[in-house]
């Protein structure tokens, strides 16, 4: 009896210093080391080739343990993406994080797409965050074959943005955001969706009222765009003066906008000289009437609510003043007097 007794106890030794081996081997590698460690979890690994990623990472303590863990507990959700842990992690924590796709963990790489930024501007941003040159991701955004599968996935693309004459298809159609890139390196037709998808959710909200503009999309984010790259960060003046140049489209007049020309120019000045403004280009609202080719920058939704709900005056002329004012004018001689009284100096020029 008392033989039986002792095996008995034996094996419940055996068996409870088994278990605490066990939950000794899912701990934290190393507690007090919350030093970041970020591991790429591929589509389609199952729990076994999970494990085998943390530990070559090393943040499995025992390799074994893990695995018996992972066979129990049948994680059945496990998603793939890039994740960021610490080795004062202990291996169930990972796991549940991975297998609920958890945000905290999910590496974020952050790309600021930033108001009136230009396509070269949004290339040369986005090159700093994911592995690919502004002249690679240029590539892609001009490329024909890519720019008809976006325009059969996005309503608001027509094939206008295919005429030669337009210097960058996308100009304008990347909706400016701070935009958190979850996989460890997207391609450059993943953030594209992302920013494409961005500018859906803004249009589609904005769908009747484009309609009832009497804009297509193309001509609506045009003139948003101009009105965007006029105005600055002047957001409380971006209604009256969308209503100025709409009024000047009404009288067939031609917008004479300077920064449309700096664009056709690919520059940004302040002093545009009357040189610049003879510029042989579709973007040049001084040589042609009407709006430019396409949109010139990355439209905000301020501004796409400013064309929208412009503001109704008499005004054909806006001067923005090197003291931050806007004046308006009737005429053609009220805006010469205010551009007059409100000279820009050379040190103002160079601001």
């Amino acid at each position: 009896m008392k033989k039986i007794v002792l095996i008995g106890v034996i094996i419940v030794a055996f068996s409870t210093g088994c278990f605490f081996a066990y939950l000794f081997g899912l701990g934290a590698v190393d507690p007090g080391n919350d030093k970041e460690v970020t591991v790429d979890i591929p589509n389609g690994s199952g729990a076994s080739a999970i494990v085998d990623i943390l530990s070559d990472a090393g943040l499995v303590k025992n390799r074994t343990c893990a695995k018996i863990n992972a066979r129990i507990n049948r994680y059945g959700n496990l998603q793939a993406n890039s994740y960021v842990f610490s080795k004062a992690m202990n291996f169930q924590e990972m796991m549940n994080a991975i297998n609920t796709g958890d945000f905290k963990y999910i590496s974020k790489k952050k790309f600021v797409l930033k108001d009136g930024m230009t396509i070269p501007q949004t290339a040369d941003a986005l090159a700093e965050v994911i592995p690919y040159t502004s002249e690679e991701i240029l590539k892609v955004w001009n490329d024909r074959e890519f720019l008809k599968k976006q325009i059969d996935e996005y309503w608001f693309l027509s094939k206008g943005i295919l005429n030669k004459e337009i210097m960058y298809p996308l100009e304008g159609y990347f909706f400016p955001d701070t935009y958190f890139l979850m996989s460890g390196d997207p391609t450059i037709e993943e953030v594209t969706a992302m920013m494409l998808d961005s500018m859906d959710t803004q249009l589609t909200e904005r769908k009747e009222g484009i309609k009832k503009s009497g804009f297509t999309v193309h001509q609506f984010l045009t003139l948003a765009s101009v009105v965007t790259s006029e105005g600055g960060t002047m957001i409380s003046e971006a209604p009256r003066i969308a209503g100025v140049f709409i009024n000047r489209l009404e009288k067939d007049m031609p917008l004479q906008s300077d920064v449309t020309v700096n664009y056709a120019l690919q520059q940004k000045r302040v002093d545009v000289s009357i040189t610049d403004t003879q510029t042989d280009s579709k973007y040049n609202t001084y040589q042609n009437t009407g709006l430019p080719i396409g949109p010139i920058c990355a439209v905000p939704a301020d501004d796409m609510d400013a064309v929208l709900n412009y503001e109704k005056s008499d005004y054909l002329y806006f001067y923005a003043t090197p003291e931050g004012d806007v004046l308006y004018a009737k005429t053609g001689e009220e805006h010469q007097k205010n551009v007059e009284a409100h000279p820009w100096s050379e040190e103002d020029l160079k601001k």
